[in-house]
């Protein structure tokens, strides 16, 4: 289970239902195949940069194309 290393005190007061992972935890998840990587940016923006082997999925489309994740895999969204 992820632990919570929020990245900021802001993050973690405005979304403590979310839990946070540390850089080496979600390497070691994705790169066991635990986890997936969901860049959540436009796909414009994708095309220019991304994790590789990461998903493409705009947060605007995020909601409708949640049946596209497995639900056994950590989701771990980007941004930036």
């Amino acid at each position: 289970q992820p632990t919570s290393t929020a990245s900021s005190a802001h993050d973690e007061e405005t979304y403590p239902e979310i839990p946070r992972v540390s850089l080496e935890e979600a390497k070691a998840a994705f790169d066991t195949g635990t986890a997936v990587f969901v860049d959540v940016r436009g796909a414009d923006v994708y095309a220019m940069s991304r994790i590789p082997g990461s998903l493409s999925i705009p947060l605007a489309d995020l909601e409708t194309r949640l049946t596209e994740l497995d639900p056994n895999q950590w989701i771990i969204t980007y941004c930036t």
